[in-house]
Parts: C-alpha cells; structure tokens; sequence
C-alpha cells in the first residue's frame, strides 16, 4: 500500500485559513539507516546510509547498486553523514560527502567525488580532521545561496572544544568548494564561520533573507533537561555551549537561540525552508527522538518564531527533510538506527504532498 495519509498522526493549522492536509506518500522503503538526502535537477535523489552506502533513487526507486561504498567507522552516531551536490551539479558532477574514519581515534571528513559512468569517483579531500567520537559527530553539509559550503560539526563528546577557535569542533564551517578559506569569512584564514555548538545537525536558509538557520542537539540526560535549539547564524557569533544553555544563564557575548525545546526533548535533525505553495515560507525540521516534523512559522524577518506546531508524526524517528523539485517535500526515517522501533518497511522515504 503506498499510501498512508489515514496512517499519519497529522496536524496543519499553519494558515490562519487552511485546514488542508498534505497526501503523505511512502516514496521508497528498505533503506538501512539512512542520513541526507539531496536532489539533482534531473530529479535523482542521492541518499547517504550510515553504514557506508551512496544510493540513487530515481522515480522512487532504488538503483540495485549503490554510486559508492565507503570504508567508514560506522560506530554510535558516526558513519557515513551528510551530502550535498555542486551548486552547478552535473557540471562540474561533483558530489560532498561527510564521512567519520578511524585514524588514531575517530575522526570526520568532508570529501569531494566525481559522479563518472554512474559511480562516485573520489577527488579530493574538502575538509579534513575534524574531531570525532561514538556521539556528537555533527555531520550536516549544505551549498549556502552565496555558493560556499557549510558544514556542521558536533563537539566530540568534549564540550570546551566548542569555545576554541582553533578546534573545527563544535562549530560551523564555511568553505569554498575547493575547501579554501573563503576571503570574507569572520576569522581570517580561518574555516570557522560560528562557535560555541554542541551538535549541529541541520542547515537551513530563508527564501527572502537568504539568512541561515541551524538546528542542535541540547544536552538531553546529562543536565536533566533537553534545550535542543533552533538558532539563526550570524557570522562569527557565538552560541555559548558549554557556558549557556538555551537561554539559562545568558551572557551578553553569546547570541541566544530562537528556539529551544525547554524540557521536551526533540532531538531536531534535518531543516528546511518551504518555497512554494501553502507552506510557503515555514521552516521544517526532523525530529529523532520527538519523532515528529515540527514547522516554525516565522515573523516577516524572520529574527522571531511566531507559532510552532506539530505537522507530521506516527513515522517514528524522522532524521532528514528536504523540499524536492516537483514542489513535494520529502522526509528520512531513523528507525534502524538503535534508538527506535523498526517497522517492516523501514527505513523509509515519505513523500509529502503540500496543499496549494
């Protein structure tokens, strides 16, 4: 059965006008755990799994073979992360992707590949040593509209790299698709575009402002609440972790977040702005352990949220959204990752179908 509208836990109220509900489609099923997703202008869909597989979706099907299998240290939350397409992808055909390697510990990497007779083909190496563990390993990678890539990256399970300016931990990077230090970044010579994160696991920017977003993972269990947030990116700011938390003891030298989670726990992962349709202008964001896809409607500056609301849930673990080209909006499940409840389809692709 392909689709599951009348499965689905869903709730719209986005519009102050429209009830309307989006047709919820199982687009691809039995894929094993996986993380990014991103489209090709001709409407292939490259998807990362964790383990260390590139697949291509065409259709809504799954080539047999994958486009790469990577040797990655598919330990705890590390393994093969994020991905993302040269912003003039087929040419160059040049394909990002963020990976976690054992190297006298565990480590991360963004590298660059060829797509070549239907295969990647490794280029070179983008960014490179970025500090790894079993958690916190960041992971998201995302083309900005300036045409730099962005890169997030999770403290390493060792909070006080997230304050150092010279760690590529806890921060978000920004580099050119070469990997060079872009001219105009905040710290000369330097990749690091924002500090003071825990684990950024989602980038995102705004249709009109061309502002980015991010999403991060609080400190769930270890502080005894979960402040995960939500937060708007301003060149060489700095958003307090480990000193702040949300907006608990908040310091004038660290930018507070635009949301936070407070004592409920949302684990947010994968962002994105709508740009078109009813849902035009909302920001949606996966959800791990709140198993949901929340939507933040912000004010016309988008400098404040003005309702949140839940929008999707009865899928389980959701890790990855992303607005496709046909104008649908589609959603990864994490169901097979070790922390959720697999069903016998997962882990899947749901295709949602916005009202207009």
């Amino acid at each position: 059965m392909r689709w599951l509208a009348a499965a689905v836990g869903l709730f719209l109220t986005l519009g102050a006008t429209s009830p309307a509900r989006p047709q919820v489609v199982e687009w691809v099923r039995g894929l094993e755990i996986p993380w990014s997703l991103a489209f090709a202008p001709d409407g292939r869909a490259f998807v990362t799994e964790r383990p260390g597989r590139v697949r291509v979706v065409r259709d809504g099907r799954v080539d047999p073979q994958p486009a790469a299998i990577l040797p990655v240290a598919h330990v705890g939350e590390g393994g093969l992360l994020g991905i993302a397409l040269h912003p003039r992808f087929p040419n160059p055909p040049y394909v990002y992707l963020y990976y976690t390697y054992q190297q006298d510990g565990l480590r991360n990497r963004v590298e660059r590949f060829r797509e070549q007779g239907g295969r990647l083909v490794r280029d070179r190496v983008v960014v490179d040593d970025i500090p790894g563990a079993f958690v916190h390993d960041g992971g998201r990678i995302r083309f900005g509209p300036d045409g730099m890539l962005y890169v997030g990256t999770g403290d390493a399970r060792q909070p006080s790299l997230a304050q150092d300016p010279r760690s590529l931990a806890g921060k978000i990077l920004r580099v050119t698709p070469d990997g060079g230090v872009p001219a105009d970044n905040p710290f000369p010579g330097s990749p690091v575009y924002s500090l003071g994160h825990r684990n950024v696991q989602g980038l995102a920017w705004h249709p009109q402002t061309r502002r980015l977003y991010s999403t991060e993972h609080g400190p769930s269990g270890e502080r005894g609440f979960a402040h995960d947030e939500v937060n708007l990116i301003r060149p060489g700011a700095n958003y307090g972790w480990p000193e702040v938390v949300c907006s608990e003891g908040s310091r004038p030298e660290f930018v507070d977040p635009l949301a936070c989670s407070g004592d409920d726990t949302w684990a947010p992962s994968g962002a994105e702005f709508v740009r078109r349709g009813s849902w035009r202008g909302r920001l949606l964001v996966a959800n791990l352990r709140g198993a949901h896809l929340r939507a933040f409607v912000l004010s016309h500056d988008g400098s404040r949220v003005e309702r949140q609301e839940v929008v999707l849930s009865g899928f389980g673990r959701l890790r990855d959204v992303v607005e496709g080209p046909d104008g649908a909006v589609y959603v990864l499940t994490s169901n097979r990752d070790g922390r959720g409840r697999p069903a016998d389809a997962d882990d899947r692709i749901l295709r949602l179908i916005l009202p207009q």
